[in-house]
């Protein structure tokens, strides 16, 4: 870029150019055609504004002087003379020089950047208000073009006028500013108390409006974990409560007869249909639990009588053969009363079984006399022979035959059967309870003789015998005593101590 001045001018105190020296370049030769005057060519914008010499440039530094005086000869301290100056000085001095250099560039690019914005902030301006200045004019009237011309003209003037004050001010300002000193506020302790608001679109987006006032991130993040467990507990609960219920039978056993052939020939193991029938008359399911055991298997397995009573829900004993005389420590007082030792001992362990489980256990006449059995009781072993002055419990036309029984206070049954203390029931047995076991409650008694008709267990949630076959009731006629309660409430208690 041009500076407008001689391209041999130098310093202050150089010697002058030789006279030989080519003329300046803007001194016209002679016999050459003269040059354009210089306002014919405008200079370039850049040059238009130019910022002062720095004093610094065109004054010599004391050390400068220095050196020039011991550099001469005729001066009596000589070159070869001078001291050596220490490495540490040197250094101090070149970092002292280099600090003032860096401070006075930051300074000129300070200016230089201010200047630029400066004209940018006018030229801005500036056609703004051309251009305010200008609209009404082109909306009222129509306005030659010369005119439109000269107005313009005279509007960047006036921008170029203005572009002059701050970029001025700014060289001042950096004029004014001593050699090396850094700008102002440079070393200034920040202000911490000064509010400087964030811009608008640096704040987070609001949270919804349905959440609370108080709500936070780990609350909303604690209550949405709630909900999903509360959701999982309410399938898993469905899943549990509305599962069908398994209900265990236990299975009459046929035994072979020695010397037949075929079945009769094999061992057995059955139930009678009408108890099947009326526990599945609420919806669940029937299984018949078979015997278990090593000795004699012929396909032993490890399957025990727990299992059975882990996996299902409730036991049902069903009535058929008598219970053995063995079975409560006493003998048959006739041959044709043995009764059945082996399934005594298959049915006492089931029951057993379950009752640790906390499953509930339902026995039908023969599994009523059982319960007593397994508690510590005994039994008549015919209640014709043995309690001459008793009813007639079994006769030839089998559940056909019936009789009355009564609730006595503290029997359950009162609450099963609401505002009944008496029903008739049928009656197909010839054993009965003799003595009653331990922790044994008596639920119903015959009403003619007083013969225990039902037992209830009192520390298990329900443990219940009754002598009569409910399953035949309602082939037997409205009469009979209705025991769908008495199934549902053995039922309700399965449901809920099946975990």
């Amino acid at each position: 870029m041009s500076e407008n001045k001689p391209e041999n001018a130098g310093t202050a105190g150089s010697p002058p150019p030789a006279s030989g020296s080519p003329a300046p370049s803007g001194t016209p030769k002679s016999g050459s055609a003269p040059l354009e005057p210089a306002a014919s060519s405008p200079p370039p914008h850049e040059d238009a504004i130019r910022l002062p010499e720095s004093p610094a440039r065109n004054t010599p530094s004391l050390a400068d002087e220095k050196a020039a005086a011991m550099s001469s000869t005729d001066d009596p301290i000589s070159a070869s003379t001078v001291t050596p100056e220490a490495p540490q000085t040197a250094r101090q001095r070149d970092a002292a020089e280099a600090r003032s250099a860096a401070a006075a560039s930051t300074a000129q690019q300070e200016a230089a950047v201010h200047e630029r914005e400066a004209r940018r902030a006018g030229t801005q301006a500036a056609s703004a208000r051309a251009t305010a200045k200008a609209g009404p004019a082109f909306a009222g009237s129509e306005t030659p073009v010369g005119t439109a011309t000269r107005t313009v003209g005279t509007a960047g003037a006036s921008a170029a006028a203005t572009d002059d004050v701050p970029a001025t001010q700014d060289a001042a300002a950096s004029t004014a500013r001593p050699t090396g000193a850094p700008p102002p506020g440079f070393g200034a302790a920040p202000d911490f108390s000064a509010t400087n608001p964030p811009p608008p679109n640096a704040f987070p987006p609001s949270p919804p409006r349905y959440l609370k006032q108080n709500d936070s991130a780990w609350s909303v993040f604690g209550r949405i974990i709630a909900a999903r467990a509360r959701q999982l507990f309410d399938r898993a609960g469905q899943r549990i409560t509305q599962r069908t219920l398994r209900i265990g039978v236990s299975a009459r056993i046929f035994h072979p007869e020695p010397g037949a052939k075929g079945l009769r020939g094999k061992t057995l193991q059955y139930l009678e249909e009408s108890i099947a029938h009326w526990v599945m008359s609420r919806d669940v399911i029937v299984f018949m639990i078979p015997t278990v055991g090593h000795q004699g298997m012929l396909h032993p397995s490890n399957i025990r009588l727990r299992d059975y009573a882990k996996h299902l829900d409730g036991l049902l004993l069903q009535g058929g053969s008598d219970v053995s005389p063995q079975s409560y420590a006493e003998t048959a007082t006739s041959p044709e009363w043995p009764g059945d030792r082996v399934r005594d001992m298959y049915e006492l362990e089931l029951l057993h079984e379950f009752i640790e489980s906390g499953k509930p256990v339902l026995g039908v006449c023969r599994g009523c006399q059982l319960i007593n059995v397994a508690f510590g009781g005994t039994l008549y072993q015919d209640i014709a022979t043995d309690v001459p002055t008793a009813g007639v419990h079994v006769s030839e036309n089998y559940d056909q035959h019936r009789h009355g029984v009564h609730f006595p206070d503290g029997s359950t049954l009162l609450n099963m059967f609401p505002g009944r203390r008496d029903a008739i029931v049928n009656s197909i047995h010839h054993q009965a309870v003799k003595t009653l076991g331990r922790d044994l409650n008596i639920e119903a008694v015959s009403a003619a003789d007083g013969i225990i008709e039902a037992v209830r267990y009192r520390r298990a949630p329900f443990v219940m015998g009754v002598q009569w076959h409910p399953e035949f009731h309602r082939a037997g006629g409205p009469e009979l005593l209705d025991c769908t309660p008495l199934l549902d409430t053995f039922l309700r208690v399965a449901r809920e101590t099946r975990f």
